[in-house]
């Protein structure tokens, strides 16, 4: 598994949360992070049971969990770097600021889908590695953005280090805004993909948004 993948299997396999948080783990980021696992890994076990016959319950309860806990409209956002900043979005007019409102939903929407349906069937080849989260760094909970560290241990001798970016709701929850495997890290790798895609077509947004293709 390539680090790229890896970041992608992480993103799906080990940030989701269970529904039923206390709420003193809610409060916490790393408890979050660290209820995520047995969840994930209990849908994978049960969809090899019907996956072949029915794939799309698989897909389906995929993406039912991330849509609670994953900010995709935070990421879609950040993915479109400069086109979709507050201060453009303040130097549009209002037909331009609708304009761009859909856009982003729209958008929004397209990476979720596309995340869901090229990555999930890999979390089915999942062997099983062993996952620990990093409880010993001080995490400053009165902030709306931390990170929380897990090492994830393969056949190397070394584990990955994987820093899972959180951020706070307005209600308090914590929601995953990006992840970093080592170097590579998720938001810049399809930022600079859409940056590339817009500069293909013109800077015509509609059309990179109606051509966004995740590679397999």
């Amino acid at each position: 598994m390539n680090k790229k993948d890896l970041v992608i299997f992480l993103f799906f396999g080990c940030a989701i949360p269970l529904m039923s948080l206390a709420e003193s783990e809610n409060s916490d980021p790393r408890l979050v992070v660290a209820s995520a696992t047995d969840r994930v890994m209990n849908i994978v076990r049960d969809a090899r049971n019907y996956y072949h016959d029915n794939p799309e319950k698989y897909y389906q309860s995929i993406k039912g969990e991330l849509n609670d806990f994953v900010d995709f409209r935070g990421f879609a956002r950040g993915v479109m770097g400069r086109y979709a900043t507050s201060a453009r979005y303040r130097d549009l007019d209002e037909s331009g600021r609708k304009t761009l409102k859909a856009q982003l939903d729209r958008f929004s929407e397209v990476v979720r889908e596309s995340l869901v349906r090229t990555y999930s069937k890999g979390l089915l080849a999942f062997g099983g590695s062993r996952i620990e989260l990093d409880f010993t760094s001080e995490i400053a909970l009165e902030k709306t953005k931390v990170s929380v560290r897990q090492f994830i241990y393969s056949e190397k001798p070394e584990p990955y280090v994987v820093v899972y970016q959180m951020r706070k709701t307005k209600d308090g929850s914590w929601k995953l805004r990006n992840m970093i495997v080592e170097e590579v890290n998720l938001g810049q790798i399809f930022r600079s993909q859409f940056e590339a895609a817009v500069l293909e077509n013109d800077g015509d947004l509609d059309k990179v948004i109606s051509n966004w293709i995740l590679e397999e």
